[in-house]
């Protein structure tokens, strides 16, 4: 699992390969991941949107923006965590994904917080 802490949020990510969702004779490899994000400080904080950088190992970079994650805005109060699972697809067996999450506070102080990079790959590439 992968973790970045910005600002007392901390962000873990882990990816797993998608077999079935996959198909190698088309150039096609599916990923799922799972984010957890934990808010370790002390004042209630709400996220609003994602830019993720999609980097595949031929070299194809997509940008991926847009509102909250899987349809949500999540608000974490302190000590609070929200985990949710989302995936992506690959045009090659490997690549990252990194990004931002945009935030705000309750006052309305707008902040980002680092995704940290993470690995997609199909078992056995990285060997």
């Amino acid at each position: 699992m992968d973790t970045a802490v910005t600002r007392e949020v901390e962000v873990s990510v882990e990816s797993f390969f998608l077999e079935s969702e996959s198909n190698p004779e088309q150039n096609r490899y599916s990923f799922a991941y799972r984010v957890q994000l934990k808010n370790l400080g002390r004042e209630t904080v709400q996220l609003l949107s994602r830019h993720w950088i999609i980097t595949d190992s031929i070299g194809k970079v997509q940008h991926v923006k847009g509102p909250g994650v899987v349809g949500e805005q999540p608000v974490l109060k302190p000590g609070a965590s929200y985990e949710y699972t989302s995936g992506s697809r690959l045009e090659s067996p490997m690549g990252t994904m990194e990004g931002t999450y945009q935030m705000v506070t309750d006052e309305g102080e707008n902040f980002d917080i680092r995704i940290p990079m993470f690995t997609l790959a199909v078992p056995g590439t990285l060997n």
